[in-house]
C-alpha cells in the first residue's frame, strides 16, 4: 500500500484570524507538491501543521492511513528544510549531516556509509571537512538538504528553502532538489511564494489565497487554465479586460471581442484574461488572412523591456494598457520602437473568461 499524506477539512485559527480554512488534499507517495501563494496566505501554517509544530484547530492530518494530529514531530519520520540553514557552526559538513543519524544511535560504519552517499548526492564530497562559514549560501543549503535526507525520511518538507539565495543559485539549486526527488522517489511538500519556482519543479501546485485553496493541479494546467482571476494574476502575467457578454461577444469600451468560451456564461458582465505571449503584434491596417477582424485592437508602444529571449512591450490603447511578449528574434526583425503604432490581435480561443464577482 502506498504511503499517502492526506489533509481532511484542515483548519487553523489564531485568535480571530483564520489562517487555514477547511482545506482538503491528497499527496501521493513519491509526489512533489508545491504550496504557492502570497505572504500570509496560510501555506507555511499548513507545513507547520504537517510537521507537528502547529496543532490543527480542527480537521485531520493522515499519513499511511493513520491520523497523526497528536504525534510529536520526532515521531513523524518527516525531514524538514527551513529557509534559514540552521547548521551547527562548530561542526563540519560531515558532522552536520551525521548529526541526526547519531541521535538515532545508528552504528558508526553505517553512519559513515550514509554520509558518503549523501555527500555524493548533493555534490559536496570535497567539502566534507569544511565548516559552514567556509561555504557559500548555496552550499550551506545543500548541506541542510543533505542533513534532512540522511535519515531517509518518508516525506521531505521544505519551507521556502531558496528565498535567501541569489537568482542564479536558486535556479541551479531547484534543479538539484528536483533531481534528488526524482532519483530518490521521495514525497516532497514545498512552500514558496515564487511562482516560477513552483511551476518549474512541482508535479502539482496548490495555489492559496487567504487560507483557502484557489486551484490545485499540474503546473501547465494552472498556467494555461487558471480558474479565477486571482490565479491568472498571481501565476505569471495576464492582461484583464472587463466587458459585457452576449451570445459569445464581449463588448469593451472601444472594442468587441469574439470569445466562444463566454457562451457558457449568462449574458452579463465578465472578466477576460489573456497571457502576453498569446497576443500577436500586426502592422497597422494589415490584418492578415484568416483572422477574426473584430479581435484586432490598435495601440501605441509606450515601453520596451528586453528580457533576454523575450521582449516585453507595453501598449496603450483605448481599452487600457496591454502587455505583449514577443520572441526577441521576431521583435528585432520588426524593428519596433517606443512610440510606434501597432495593431494587436487577440485570438478568440486564447481568452480565459470569468464572471464578474
Amino acid at each position: 500500500m502506498p504511503k499517502n499524506l492526506r489533509l481532511r477539512d484542515l483548519t487553523k485559527v489564531f485568535g480571530t484570524l483564520v489562517a487555514v480554512s477547511h482545506v482538503d488534499l491528497d499527496v501521493q507517495e513519491g509526489e512533489f507538491v508545491c504550496f504557492l501563494g502570497p505572504s500570509g496566505c496560510g501555506k507555511t501554517t499548513i507545513l507547520r501543521m504537517i510537521t507537528g509544530f502547529e496543532t490543527p484547530t480542527s480537521g485531520e492530518i493522515m499519513y499511511d492511513g493513520k491520523v497523526i494530529n497528536d504525534l510529536v514531530p520526532q515521531k513523524r519520520d518527516f525531514g524538514i528544510v527551513f529557509q534559514s540553514y540552521a547548521l551547527f557552526p562548530n561542526m563540519t559538513v560531515l558532522e552536520n549531516i551525521a548529526f541526526g543519524l547519531k541521535m538515532r544511535r545508528m552504528p558508526r560504519d553505517k553512519i559513515t556509509a550514509r554520509v558518503d552517499e549523501i555527500l555524493n548526492l548533493i555534490g559536496l564530497k570535497d567539502w566534507r571537512n569544511n565548516y559552514p562559514a567556509q561555504l557559500s549560501g548555496g552550499q550551506q543549503q545543500r548541506v541542510a538538504l543533505g542533513r534532512a535526507l540522511a535519515p531517509n525520511p518518508s516525506v521531505l518538507l521544505l519551507d521556502e528553502p531558496l528565498s535567501a539565495l541569489d537568482a542564479k543559485i536558486r535556479v541551479r539549486l531547484r534543479a538539484v532538489i528536483k533531481r534528488l526527488q526524482q532519483e530518490l522517489g521521495i514525497t516532497m511538500v514545498y512552500v514558496t511564494h515564487d511562482q516560477e519556482e513552483a511551476l518549474a519543479i512541482a508535479d502539482r501546485v496548490v495555489v492559496m489565497e487567504e487560507g483557502v485553496f484557489k486551484q490545485v493541479g499540474p503546473p501547465i494546467e494552472i498556467y494555461k487554465n487558471p480558474q479565477s482571476g486571482f490565479v491568472a494574476d498571481f501565476v505569471g502575467i495576464s492582461n484583464f479586460f472587463e466587458g459585457q457578454h452576449q451570445d459569445g461577444i464581449v463588448r469593451l469600451k472601444d472594442t468587441q471581442f469574439v470569445v466562444p468560451q463566454a457562451q457558457s456564461l449568462s449574458d452579463d458582465a465578465v472578466i477576460l484574461s489573456i497571457r502576453p505571449e498569446k497576443i500577436d503584434v500586426l502592422d497597422p491596417g494589415k490584418p492578415g488572412k484568416d483572422l477574426q477582424s473584430s479581435n484586432i485592437m490598435n495601440g501605441k508602444i509606450e515601453v520596451v523591456t528586453f528580457l533576454g529571449a523575450v521582449v516585453r512591450i507595453l501598449v496603450s490603447s483605448a481599452n487600457g494598457e496591454v502587455i505583449v511578449d514577443m520572441v526577441e528574434k521576431d521583435f528585432e526583425q520588426r524593428q519596433l520602437n517606443r512610440g510606434d503604432e501597432v495593431d494587436m490581435y487577440f485570438p478568440p480561443d486564447a481568452f480565459v473568461v470569468y464572471p464578474l464577482e
